[in-house]
């Protein structure tokens, strides 16, 4: 019986095992498979999960304090910064994209892109760079709302898959462009330690982007030309901007980005017509991302294996099922990291999973169609490829060069 089979140990700081297995484990792994078998509940899921992780380490972990782990005490910061930063960028950003496309501006592009193929290609490679100087959930929905019209609303799923993708790669080598390598910023290492994260991504970008530029153009080819007429609407254009300006300055001034998305979306409602609706759109979204952090922040993993390529190489496949934050947190407590392929491998290694980056959550809201978990694999197959493909490609140009401890 399972009962039997639980260690139950009487020292208040110690939680019982599975067959050696912590249950917490047991537990997030069932949520996960919960929410791949069952994606039209993906919420509800996620919810039930974090309820009864929840309710276990409170029956049987003495060492877990749950207000201070959601508000912080003087030897630990509390989970509520990036919570409320996460909630706050997924709404502000639905709202963006939803300015951006009824902007007119994607209406317009058809007569900058190629009309074949390559365009597939270009829009994933501006997605790209897009996100190396914005958040890649901002690059993403922005890619999501071109893709949406250039490619008259039927998207190929591995093209889904692949805007994903892209939005990870592009800032995988920014300090501002992913919540991971900005926390490495912040806490110590150089620029220069990081960009070096692009040997990687832009080998990954030519196979990802490829293979998923020729599939959507045997799907739905690219529109040839912009239709007549259209006018663009520089209010909502202004408000863009101003979004995205306000996220990078918060980003970079006070490590929370969603203050100055919110700052500028309040901003813009005094002088246009703000989308309020795709909050409610939104919304299920991010109480199902949020509840995955939560959960994966209530996990006992106190220590990673000891840093070498082979360990960094590994943690890009553990985050695309457990959130790459508190794995970043973690190594850079342990040290002796190569910065720049971590960066790669925690940053990229989410997009092979559509609930393994904030991004591929974020554009499943606009998409729901990428929610399910079988279909993601399959038709983003190409994505993991390129994981492989442009971590080696990284290692045999730059090797290993692990960096010091920061603690």
């Amino acid at each position: 019986m399972i009962v039997a089979s639980l260690q139950v140990v009487t020292e208040a700081a110690t939680a019982p095992s599975l067959l050696g297995i912590r249950v917490e484990f047991v537990l997030f792994a069932l949520t996960l498979l919960g929410v791949a078998v069952l994606h039209e509940r993906a919420m509800y899921v996620a919810l039930v999960g974090l309820a009864t992780i929840l309710a276990f380490k409170l029956a049987f972990d003495g060492s877990f304090h749950p207000v201070e782990h959601l508000v912080g005490s003087p030897e630990r910061e509390g989970e509520w910064r990036i919570l409320l930063n996460l909630l706050g960028l997924l709404l502000g950003f639905a709202i963006l994209a939803r300015h951006f496309e009824d902007s007119k501006i994607p209406l317009a592009l058809p007569a900058l892109l190629p009309n074949d193929w390559r365009g597939g290609f270009v829009l994933l490679a501006m997605v790209f760079v897009l996100s190396a100087f914005l958040d890649n959930i901002a690059a993403a929905m922005i890619g999501g709302a071109i893709a949406h019209v250039v490619f008259r609303e039927r998207v190929h799923v591995g093209f889904l898959a692949a805007i994903v993708a892209a939005s990870n790669a592009g800032g995988s080598g920014s300090v501002v462009g992913d919540t991971t390598t900005t926390m490495m910023w912040i806490e110590g290492v150089g620029v220069d330690e990081v960009v070096v994260a692009y040997l990687a991504a832009v080998p990954s970008l030519l196979v990802f982007g490829l293979a998923a530029a020729l599939q959507q153009d045997r799907h739905c080819a690219i529109t040839a030309e912009a239709p007549a007429g259209i006018v663009i609407d520089w209010k909502r254009v202004t408000v863009v901007g101003m979004i995205l300006a306000g996220a990078i300055t918060t980003n970079v001034l006070l490590d929370f980005p969603a203050v100055g998305v919110w700052a500028a979306l309040l901003i813009g409602a005094t002088f246009t017509k703000t989308p309020w609706g795709q909050l409610r759109v939104a919304l299920r979204g991010a109480i199902f991302l949020l509840s995955l952090v939560m959960s994966a922040s209530m996990m006992p993993v106190d220590e990673l294996p000891p840093a070498s390529w082979m360990s960094s190489f590994a943690l890009g496949f553990v985050s695309a099922v457990f959130d790459n934050i508190p794995l970043t947190k973690l190594a850079l407590e342990q040290g002796g990291y190569d910065w720049g392929l971590l960066a790669y491998a925690v940053g990229f290694g989410g997009s092979m999973i559509w609930f393994g980056s904030s991004a591929g959550v974020a554009l499943s809201n606009m998409y729901p169609d990428v929610k399910n978990t079988a279909s993601y694999l399959r038709n983003g197959w190409h994505v993991a490829l390129a994981y492989v493909v442009g971590f080696f490609v990284m290692l045999a140009l730059h090797g290993w060069r692990p960096g010091s401890s920061l603690v």
